[in-house]
């Protein structure tokens, strides 16, 4: 087993763009926090088709707003793992949290828990970006909170959001080489992206806001892989850059295919054949804990399955598509499919084969999701 996601479903405000499960009023908090470590106990015990103790390697506080809760919180959560599993001597164990959350005071007591890694999600440090995105902090807070996180933590990453309607790429280029001045060692860069149901999607098809414009995103890709490759940093993944020994482990074992738990409403699991889900309502999730029953519903994946999610995740990160993996977990039919399928992006220079591992070029990275479709497989099973 590689890792633990504990989700925290609770957001001061809604961002425009988000569609993560959250809830904005922290009534049910702290039953929500005896739930959580609840479901750490009960999915330990329901484990028993493992010869061997599962072993936790990576703890990681995602939401939602993990930042919102109070450190003693946090701490409590981290006790469970530890004492509910055999936890890895090196532990990773990864905040999220939002500039808002951030002064001094919480950064100190942060720095000095098991916490030793913060993910910060600034998103711009421009102001009419955060507004037009409704988030929490401000410009200042943005920059503050990284001044002072900076003296206290080595391992920090921080998220940005490129494709702004109307930005430019002299101002994009700003955003990077802000986030570069602070000297953190690992930065996630997403393009915004309109999803159904969201206030971003409502003020599109109302004409407040402009449609996001591909091909601005695609100039933002290209100056963001340029400028961060130039710096030192290794673009290990479509969206995520880091300096060498930054990695982040926890998001690593996701694209590598390895087990992992998610606890917490809406979180998901994997353990190499089943994915499981837990039901996204806070109400019912902590009513279900409270009955000792596991509010998850599980798919076994085919093989199929499992060979377009390898393709899928392979394609978007510098480890690629194995050709013998592919053979070896999947069989000749699945490594003949392949081979047919991607010689055409071969062709147009948007795959390559290296020591038998297919890889994207620079042309194709910013294409991988799309590549990736036409590679795979309908079930055969």
């Amino acid at each position: 087993m590689s890792g633990i996601y504990i989700h925290i479903p609770f957001c001061k405000q809604a961002c425009h763009y988000c569609d993560f499960h959250f809830s904005t009023s922290l009534m049910k908090k702290d039953e929500m926090v005896a739930a959580l470590a609840k479901e750490i106990e009960l999915r330990s015990k329901s484990i028993t088709h493992h010869p061997s103790p599962i072993t936790i390697e990576t703890i990681y506080f995602g939401g939602g707003t993990p930042s919102i809760l109070r450190i003693a919180d946090l701490k409590f959560l981290i006790d469970a793992v530890y004492q509910n599993y055999k936890v890895a001597d090196n532990l990773e164990i990864t905040v999220e949290a939002n500039p808002d959350d951030l002064d001094e005071e919480t950064i100190v007591e942060l720095a000095n828990s098991p916490v030793n890694r913060l993910s910060i999600g600034i998103q711009s440090f421009f102001e009419d970006d955060l507004k037009m995105m409704n988030r929490a902090h401000n410009a200042e807070e943005a920059k503050n909170c990284l001044e002072i996180a900076s003296q206290y933590f080595d391992n920090i990453s921080i998220d940005l959001i490129y494709g702004i309607p109307n930005m430019s790429n002299e101002k994009w280029l700003q955003n990077i080489e802000t986030a570069l001045s602070f000297g953190v060692p690992h930065i996630s860069s997403y393009a915004l992206t309109v999803e159904p149901k969201t206030a971003l999607h409502s003020f599109i098809q109302k004409g407040i806001i402009p449609q996001p414009d591909d091909e601005v995103a695609s100039q933002h890709f290209e100056t963001l892989v340029t400028t961060l490759t130039e710096k030192g940093f290794i673009h290990y993944e479509l969206s995520n850059f880091g300096k060498e020994n930054y990695f982040s482990r926890n998001n690593s074992s996701y694209w590598l295919g390895k087990k992992y738990i998610g606890i917490g409403p809406s979180a998901h699991s994997y353990d190499g054949t089943n994915r499981g889900w837990n039901v996204s309502n806070n109400a019912l999730y902590i009513t279900s804990i409270q009955e000792n029953k596991l509010p998850i519903e599980i798919e076994t994946l085919t093989k199929t399955d499992r060979y377009n999610e390898y393709v899928m995740t392979g394609l978007r990160t510098i480890w690629g598509v194995s050709l013998d993996r592919v053979e070896h977990e999947f069989g000749k039919t699945y490594l003949n499919y392949l081979n047919q399928q991607a010689a055409k992006f071969i062709d147009d220079h948007l795959l390559f084969l290296d020591e038998n591992i297919l890889r994207t070029t620079k042309k194709g990275k910013f294409l991988c999701d799309g590549i990736a479709s036409d590679l795979f497989l309908l079930n055969l099973e």
